[in-house]
């Protein structure tokens, strides 16, 4: 860890780590926006899209898992740069998919290698002073966050013009690019740890439990708002978009998703809440702000400019959570953040992948009043958790 401090954080440093991390998280949601094109084209019905959403997310966890641990362990630099060019294989893949089922496996397959954000990010809380940890974490994310939404305003835009392969084509350039960029430019950094064994590693990540007693508090506040309401309320906003009355296309139904931009600017400062030793008591504050949210998308479900309003906010809240339980995650242990940071990324995304899964049922059920009513019961469950902390108004210890 000592001989990494040579390495200096700076501005210029975490916006490219915040870059990189977003384009490497926005390859998982370039689809959302898709997902009524790409099912029309193979022929199948709109809610069979949700499915593809979830195979790439469950590749996405399996990837966390097996891979982003080795960054306590290699040369990050290194792993960065191949699993960047790995991504952009599995990009070419996507757009040249024959059939439903060559997507799917492609998309799973690609999930498995986006993952250079998540190791970036445990990277910059090793290169940052303590009592910045939190801010530059707050930066990184809000890059996640900004690749996010990006991706399917993006998305959205490119399709509607030539056709949903093309997002794939343009994806795969640019990840081509940045992975050139964080090749000439991100500083050699030694390894921290001496790798023992790669089955003890992966050992390690589901013992993270025993040694860090608050962690399972930490990951179920951000599984059930992050993971589950989040990829429930996006997944499903195309289906409303896309049907009467809105009738939106695909390139109207990327600028909605801009509204939850205002997330990434609030995100920069969001991690100086934990540098302060408030994250407890304002992650209560963003669950109220999500359970609000979900009640305005229920009761106002026909104004564009009300659910324009409830993106913007509710993205801010789920910003607010992310931030400050990784920040929280972060300042556990000095030795052990990519292994944290698998154990919370594999959390978030198993829970994504039942949310996408529940998005498609709940819509297929009973539309978007199921979708709101779900979001509304899992948002009141997360608060439950967060009253049951000790002191939650009051507690501002950031190991609790």
């Amino acid at each position: 860890m000592n001989s990494e401090k040579a390495v200096q954080m700076t501005t210029f440093l975490a916006g490219l780590f915040a870059i990189c991390s977003g384009l490497a998280i926005g390859n998982l949601y370039w689809a959302q926006p898709l997902l009524v094109q790409i099912t029309n084209g193979f022929g199948l019905s709109a809610a069979s899209g949700g499915l593809l959403i979830t195979a790439t997310q469950i590749g996405y966890a399996i990837g966390i898992l097996f891979i982003v641990p080795l960054g306590d362990f290699v040369r990050r630099k290194r792993l960065i740069s191949i699993v960047m060019a790995l991504s952009v294989i599995a990009l070419i893949s996507c757009a040249l998919s024959p059939s439903f089922i060559i997507l799917s496996l492609s998309l799973f397959s690609m999930g498995i290698v986006t993952i250079s954000g998540q190791i970036i990010l445990p990277l910059a809380g090793d290169l940052s002073k303590e009592e910045e940890r939190g801010h530059i974490v707050g930066i990184v994310s809000s890059g996640i966050t900004a690749g996010i939404l990006f991706s399917r305003f993006a998305s959205g835009i490119i399709a509607g013009l030539w056709g949903w392969r093309s997002v794939y084509i343009i994806a795969a350039v640019l990840n081509l690019i940045m992975a050139l960029v964080i090749i000439y430019i991100l500083p050699e950094i030694p390894r921290k740890n001496k790798l023992e064994s790669y089955k003890g590693l992966i050992f390690s990540v589901f013992t993270t439990f025993k040694r860090h007693k608050t962690l399972f508090r930490i990951l179920l506040h951000s599984g059930l708002i992050f993971g589950l309401v989040f990829n429930i309320f996006w997944t499903s906003l195309t289906f409303l978009l896309s049907a009467a009355p809105y009738n939106y296309n695909t390139f109207q139904i990327g600028l909605v998703s801009l509204a939850g931009l205002t997330a990434a600017v609030f995100g920069i400062g969001l991690g100086k809440l934990q540098d302060k030793g408030l994250s407890v008591p304002a992650l209560g504050v963003f669950i109220i702000i999500s359970i609000i949210s979900m009640i305005g998308g229920y009761l106002f479900p026909d104004s564009i400019l009300a659910i324009v309003i409830i993106a913007a906010v509710f993205s801010v809240a789920v910003q607010g959570i992310s931030v400050l339980s990784q920040a929280r995650l972060f300042a556990l242990s000095n030795e052990e953040r990519s292994r944290l940071n698998t154990v919370f990324v594999v959390n978030n995304f198993l829970f994504g992948a039942v949310g996408s899964a529940l998005a498609s049922f709940l819509w297929s059920q009973g539309g978007w009043a199921y979708v709101m009513m779900g979001t509304i019961f899992i948002s009141l469950m997360a608060l439950i958790v967060w009253l049951s902390s000790r002191n939650p108004f009051y507690e501002v210890d950031n190991n609790i």
